[in-house]
């Protein structure tokens, strides 16, 4: 009996060579274009014509290429994982609030600076500083939703939680906004557009390691997920434990939606229209086969916005929101339009 993931094995292999190619066009462009043989040359550490070439490189173009890969895969597993747990399809992985929480707390930090004093605020103008403060505020949230978690039986009652958690933040940051200074509120403005160019190795590495720890959670849940599509009541008559499935996929989605919106600010439409690409290019609900797919799919968009947002040869870049909003945006409407395309 031939494996559902080797009777995909041919798309799979273009996916890769595919996110390979833009992974290298992505380094390319820019508003210095530098060619695609001095590129290789840069990264086996050899001869370039232009040392700048390599400083570019290496110190800028590599760091955002490598964050856009985690960000785009992460935010798509996410999506994927909510699409499923509340068999919603316009379910994504910002509905449970994480993405509010850590708004917020960047908020507090930088819109409340005339409140927490100079030591404090200090602080809002260093990446780590904001990874920092939106982190406390997406454990935070992601605290009260485990808890609601405990004592609540009913999947959508979670849902509608995690909703009523990100208007009840999305209020706080209005009253913050209403009193703080046109400089704050355009620092704010800035982190909400979101940004893959910002961080150093160190936060690279940090981003990482909690990705993997986010990854390592959905691995265990894989066969879980599978029974989930067709109701909790199903999964509990294949002998799933649903409670215990159910928290893992909120650890899961939390820890990955959680960095990526700490280092990169909130990025939207990634975690809805992927997962739904997906599907319709490997027509399968296999987790097996889609976890890995959404997660490649994501990269490789993620690098195509990125590759758009930093407008080629041209010195200005495009917030990354935009472009993934003006990518998502169309797609959700015509999966709409075509609903019956939409299984779950």
């Amino acid at each position: 009996m031939i494996s559902p993931i080797k009777s995909y094995s041919n798309t799979f292999i273009i996916l890769i060579l595919v996110l390979v190619f833009i992974f290298f066009i992505n380094l390319s462009l820019g508003s210095v274009y530098i060619p695609l043989k001095q590129l290789f040359f840069t990264l086996i550490n050899g001869e370039v014509d232009k040392e700048s070439w390599r400083s570019i490189i290496l110190s800028y173009r590599l760091p955002k290429a490598i964050t856009a890969i985690i960000v785009g895969s992460g935010l798509s597993i996410s999506g994927l994982l909510m699409q499923t747990l509340f068999r919603n399809p316009l379910a994504g992985p910002f509905v449970l609030g994480i993405s509010s929480g850590a708004s917020l707390g960047v908020a507090v930090l930088i819109l409340g600076a005339s409140f927490l004093g100079a030591n404090i605020t200090s602080y809002a103008f260093n990446n780590f500083g904001l990874a920092i403060a939106a982190s406390l505020g997406a454990f935070l949230v992601l605290s009260a939703v485990m808890l609601a978690a405990l004592k609540v039986r009913n999947t959508m009652s979670i849902l509608i939680i995690g909703l009523m958690f990100g208007s009840l933040t999305a209020a706080v940051i209005s009253i913050l906004a209403y009193f703080s200074s046109a400089s704050q509120l355009q620092q704010y403005m800035f982190w909400s557009f979101g940004s893959l160019g910002n961080l150093s190795w160190k936060e690279i590495i940090a981003l990482l390691i909690v990705f993997l720890i986010g990854i390592s959670f959905v691995i265990f849940i894989i066969k879980p997920l599978n029974s989930l599509l067709l109701g909790e009541n199903y999964a509990k008559s294949m002998g799933v434990n649903v409670k215990r499935t159910r928290n893992f996929v909120l650890i899961a989605t939390s820890l990955l939606t959680g960095v990526i919106t700490a280092f990169s600010g909130p990025i939207a439409f990634i975690g809805l229209a992927v997962p739904h690409l997906t599907k319709l290019l490997f027509n399968t609900s296999n987790h097996r086969i889609l976890l890995p797919a959404v997660a490649v799919c994501g990269a490789i968009i993620m690098l195509i916005c990125d590759s758009i947002a930093q407008l080629p040869t041209s010195e200005y870049t495009l917030p990354i929101n935009a472009i993934t909003s003006l990518f998502g945006a169309p797609i959700i409407i015509w999966l709409l339009v075509r609903k019956r395309k939409i299984y779950y």
